[in-house]
């Protein structure tokens, strides 16, 4: 292990203890908050434990990723068989147009349909870390070399043979820098949803800024913070492997 590979271990494994830390013992840190923000009783939020909260979190973004990433594979892999390819420019510009959408206007819309909590959130999700994976899907299946393919097919691969042992590990590390993106994305901004009544990190934050309570504000977006920062950093990981893997 490369000294740069030892380093990045390091400030995951760093980053993943404070982020254990911060989560388990918030309550020990009240007087500390009580001295810097006197006038907030309690200055710990306890509503709901940061444990609690954050297991929503991620259960929260781990769903709406997958769902994500399983859309993204199928549509990625469909515009780039010769059936699918007059649907590629399409799927760009839908996906284009679903990332500039606001998810704070896609919860607009689905409140309405599906009501408060966890679904219009689940679903603002989804389509906005959609676009990053299918893009970089395209772009990895696309960037396998012509003469690996034709050498797959004179070994008397299928197509779906060529696919599944060839296109797609080959694209793997590009696909997981799509899947990065909309993760680290999705962490943060599905601290929204509990303006429409999901629990996420962000219900503390809410529950801060609309009780004129600083510290509840800041000890959400330091969870929230080190959340995505440890994602990150894992997904770093990730993609070092299989690129030394790949070489």
């Amino acid at each position: 292990m490369s000294v740069r590979q030892n380093r990045g271990m390091v400030a995951l494994i760093g980053t993943a203890a404070a982020l254990a830390l911060l989560l388990f013992l918030m309550p020990a840190l009240g007087p500390l908050f009580a001295w810097g923000f006197p006038d907030v009783e309690p200055p710990i939020y306890r509503f709901a434990s940061f444990p609690q909260v954050f297991l929503a979190h991620l259960t929260i973004v781990a769903a709406s990723s997958l769902a994500s990433i399983a859309a993204a594979l199928l549509l990625g892999v469909f515009v780039t068989r010769p059936a699918g390819r007059e649907f590629r420019a399409l799927l760009g510009a839908l996906a284009a147009i679903g990332q500039s959408i606001p998810p704070v206007a896609v919860l607009a819309i689905a409140v309405p349909v599906l009501g408060y909590g966890l679904w219009p959130t689940f679903l603002a999700l989804a389509i906005y870390g959609f676009l990053p994976i299918v893009a970089n899907v395209i772009a990895g299946i696309e960037s396998v070399p012509v003469a690996v393919r034709e050498a797959a097919e004179g070994m008397g691969f299928s197509p779906f043979q060529i696919l599944r042992s060839v296109e797609l590990p080959l694209a793997l590390p590009v696909i997981l820098a799509g899947v990065r993106t909309s993760v680290v994305i999705n962490i943060g901004t599905a601290t929204i949803g509990s303006t429409v009544g999901a629990v996420t990190l962000g219900t503390p934050i809410i529950s801060g800024l609309v009780g004129d309570k600083l510290p509840y504000v800041i000890e959400g977006a330091s969870v929230v913070a080190l959340f995505a920062i440890a994602a990150d950093l894992g997904f770093e990981q990730i993609g070092r492997r299989l690129r030394v893997r790949a070489e």
